[in-house]
């Protein structure tokens, strides 16, 4: 009876732990097999965040789980990358990439937790939009030319927004400014949203903000643009020249977009983002809404080649950011 009764209690042990590994095993099956975070370090409504929702649904639907994007603004982007640079590589957090916070503030900013070039996985470049000169109307300019006379008659005088210290939005105007030989002071907000709302109430002079935010406002007359940072004019902007155009030469500072994982995903989790982000993009309705946005794709069509692009970005942007003597304030 007391080797039955034990062989019955080893028997019963080994059901429990068999069912007890079968929710584990479950729960480790196939990526992904529950929804997928997209943090976006930028506020509502902003470029970056534009981008995201419009891709979200499809990514998803390849996918087969539900990509949930979540806003976390603040120090030009820094803080959403920061926090999935210090996640789990398991593809359940992912970060919509930008120049901002993946190539240029991690040079101007001092305290940055992260490193750019060894503390993501690159997966997939999606495109970037181009920076756009606006003046207010009240600025007597209406062109780069008269706009540059005028910054030289008061020195230091004019003020330029930027949805942070480090953004493109300051380094284009800190270009700008070495390029055209004129001072200007730097406004730095929390995010392009709040840069726009007063350069709109005249509160500042001009931006250089990207394209999505501005576009309505130059079309409706509350601002008007002056250049535009595309190597060729655009169709939603026919009348704008390019800053080549005007005689402002290497203005080479965009705002890009990306989809990046904290660092060491697998190769075959990597490839299924990129796959689904291109499908995403290939919708005719996605495809719409970027072109209405302005977003110039192509160039690093492989999760590969976004990283010799990344690579060569941070290496352009450091010198740049050198150059410029672009600082913390």
């Amino acid at each position: 009876m007391n080797t039955r009764r034990k062989l019955l209690v080893a028997g019963s042990i080994l059901a429990a732990g068999s069912l007890m590994n079968v929710p584990v095993m479950a729960q480790s099956g196939a990526w992904p097999n529950k929804p997928i975070r997209a943090l976006v370090g930028f506020a509502p409504g902003g470029g970056t965040d534009i981008v995201a929702r419009a891709l979200a649904p499809k990514m998803g639907e390849v996918l087969g789980q539900s990509i949930v994007v979540e806003n976390r603004a603040g120090a030009a982007g820094t803080i959403a990358a920061d926090t999935i640079a210090k996640l789990p590589p398991d593809g359940y957090n992912l970060l919509i990439g930008h120049s901002n916070s993946n190539a240029i503030s991690p040079f101007v900013l001092p305290k940055i937790g992260y490193n750019p070039g060894t503390d993501f996985t690159p997966i997939t470049y999606i495109g970037y939009v181009p920076n756009v000169l606006v003046v207010h109307p009240s600025v007597p300019a209406n062109s780069v030319e008269e706009l540059i006379k005028l910054a030289k008659s008061k020195p230091g005088q004019l003020t330029y927004g930027s949805s942070g210290i480090g953004s493109t939005q300051h380094l284009a105007g800190a270009l700008f400014s070495k390029i055209a030989g004129v001072q200007m002071n730097h406004i730095p907000y929390k995010g392009s949203g709040q840069a726009i709302v007063d350069l709109l109430a005249g509160q500042i002079n001009m931006n250089f903000d990207t394209m999505p935010p501005v576009l309505e406002h130059i079309r409706s007359g509350k601002l008007k643009a002056l250049a535009i940072s595309t190597p060729k004019r655009i169709p939603q902007l026919p009348n704008v020249p390019t800053f080549e155009e005007v005689g402002i030469k290497g203005f080479d500072v965009t705002n890009w977009y990306s989809v990046m994982g904290p660092k060491g995903m697998p190769a075959d989790m990597v490839n299924k983002i990129d796959k689904a982000v291109k499908a995403a993009m290939a919708d005719p309705k996605n495809k719409a809404t970027l072109d209405a946005q302005g977003l110039q794709t192509g160039g690093a069509d492989s999760p590969a080649a976004f990283d010799a692009f990344l690579k060569a970005e941070l290496t352009k942007y450091q010198r740049l950011v050198k150059e410029l003597n672009v600082k913390a304030e």
